[in-house]
């Protein structure tokens, strides 16, 4: 980048990331969306995605953390309301509902949880989302939560695809998703016009891309993870194997 874009070009710009970069387009989501997968391997993804949906109310601390305003905190810490839920459970948080897949696959809940099956590639990753959150700007950090410009897409096609294809799934087991339907494009509306107001100069413009460019990578490399393992067939000491830790 030479010249700086205007509101419309950024935000263009950032939509066109997910156009190439986003995980929707990974052969792992586009078999697990269309039947193609078998349960072990829906189950090897969702045990390893908790590890995502685990993080995410962590990075939100630690991006608030860094925040001087109330006003962009009082902003940001519904996203963690949004994951970690009630005490009560009222609202149930999106890790609860998480869990609520994880048990329709069946899988030990406790075991889930403990996150010791899941494969060390997606813990790396999610390890360096939180430290990027933590160690970048926080204009770099707000643009790279803008995934969640493209998840309403994704989602979609995960709920109709898997409701479809695959007789253990049902809409109870799903809601996880229902809910992000309307949270994430609330969210990334509110991102989006942060980055585009903030990002004033070349330099911010090229950061705030390239964070979104880092985090659309951290998403597709985890499921690079779980195809090399699960698909492909290539073992992982230590990582959940099929036929281990099912509910009784």
């Amino acid at each position: 980048m030479t010249e700086l874009l205007t509101p419309d070009q950024m935000e263009a710009a950032l939509r066109q990331i997910g156009e190439v970069r986003y995980h929707h387009l990974h052969p792992f989501h586009q078999r697990l969306h269309s039947g193609g997968c078998t349960l072990d391997e829906v189950r090897a993804w969702a045990l390893n995605r908790y590890c995502y949906q685990w993080i995410i109310p962590l990075k939100d601390a630690t991006l608030m953390a860094r925040m001087d305003d109330v006003v962009l905190r009082r902003e940001w810490r519904q996203r963690i309301v949004d994951h970690d839920g009630e005490i009560d459970d009222a609202p149930e948080g999106g890790l609860r509902r998480w869990l609520a897949l994880t048990d329709g696959v069946g899988l030990d809940r406790d075991y889930v949880t403990s996150m010791k099956g899941a494969l060390p590639a997606v813990r790396f990753a999610c390890d360096a989302y939180v430290a990027f959150v933590r160690d970048r700007t926080l204009l770099e950090a707000i643009a790279s939560s803008l995934t969640e410009m493209f998840s309403p897409m994704i989602i979609s096609q995960r709920v109709s695809g898997m409701l479809k294809h695959y007789e253990f799934i049902d809409q109870d087991v799903m809601r996880y998703f229902g809910h992000r339907l309307t949270q994430a494009p609330r969210d990334a509306d509110w991102a989006l016009e942060y980055v585009k107001t903030h990002a004033t100069t070349v330099e911010m413009q090229q950061a705030s891309l390239n964070a979104l460019r880092f985090k659309t990578g951290m998403l597709w490399c985890q499921l690079d993870a779980i195809e090399h393992v699960y698909v492909n067939g290539n073992p992982c000491p230590g990582a959940w194997a099929p036929g281990q830790a099912l509910a009784a």
